[in-house]
């Protein structure tokens, strides 16, 4: 519809419609309009194929994963498969850079899909880069709507949960990792995080909201559910800051890939698998001109 219009306007000597002049100048940033939001989203199928696009002069593979650290998962053959079709000339990884083992298989026991991308990558001497925005970058828009309390809490219970329910840790290995993520956190924020933690500190920050669970370390992974409200798992305030933690990172993840493709990249990335719905029509727009 707005081809059609900004190209009846211009027939006909008119002015262009200013989304249409937006478009002109900077693509990329007038297809983040087609960026979808969570109110209208629903879960994305586990058999989620791979989103392909194609411009005249790069390629887009982005492939919605599970998060998975079993080397049977069907998803990893998948992956490397699509890459050797490809062959891609950069790759972007979801989540921090941790290293990779010697082999595909250990690599995806430790570090999931994320670090199965770094060693094809690493195989093929493909480049990679970090598919996320910097966290310092995505911290200082959390704290612009949330309080620094609640931010705080988000963060260090949604990575608790994680470690609890992927890698199977009991109370006190818990406690002993989450100790030595609050000193790289502090070290890490300074002073967007405000005054360092301890454990002690976390615990008291999480009673001063929940009674239940009775420990922190406890936290539900229903908290942390993007597609839900607080309000609906008891989670107070945390659905909603994943959920702006969420969208802000699509805006970064659609932004870097659409960059990349414009480029002329040959560009493969895998993602977890709701964030590429999220993201289709957006870089279907910037890749292929098709708004």
């Amino acid at each position: 519809m707005r081809i059609l219009v900004a190209a009846s306007c211009a027939a006909f000597g008119a002015a262009v419609p200013a989304w249409g002049q937006a478009a002109a100048a900077d693509p990329i940033a007038a297809c983040a309009e087609r960026l979808m939001p969570y109110a209208d989203r629903a879960s994305a199928p586990d058999d989620l194929p791979p989103l392909e696009i194609s411009s005249a002069t790069g390629h887009l593979s982005y492939f919605g994963a599970s998060h998975s650290r079993d080397p049977e998962h069907p998803q990893f053959a998948a992956i490397r498969q699509l890459w050797e079709q490809r062959r891609p000339t950069v790759a972007f990884y979801e989540g921090p850079a941790r290293p990779i083992a010697e082999t595909g298989d250990e690599t995806i026991r430790q570090y999931g899909e994320s670090g199965y991308v770094r060693f094809l990558a690493q195989q093929a001497g493909a480049r990679v880069e970090r598919l996320e925005p910097p966290p310092q970058a995505e911290v200082a828009a959390m704290l612009e709507r949330f309080p620094q309390d609640q931010v705080k809490l988000f963060y260090i219970l949604r990575e608790t949960a994680r470690l609890r329910e992927r890698q199977g840790l009991g109370e006190a290995e818990l406690k002993a990792g989450v100790a030595r993520m609050l000193q790289q956190a502090n070290a890490m924020f300074g002073e967007q995080f405000g005054a360092a933690w301890t454990i002690d500190a976390l615990d008291a920050a999480y009673r001063r909201y929940w009674t239940e669970p009775a420990a922190w370390w406890q936290a539900p992974t229903r908290w942390f559910d993007p597609l839900k409200s607080s309000a609906e798992t008891g989670g107070i305030f945390t659905n909603d800051v994943n959920r702006a933690s969420s969208e802000f990172r699509n805006r970064h993840m659609y932004t870097v890939l659409a960059t990349a493709a414009a480029r002329g990249e040959r560009v493969f990335a895998v993602v977890g698998r709701d964030h590429v719905p999220a993201q289709a029509a957006a870089l279907q727009c910037a890749i292929t001109g098709a708004r």
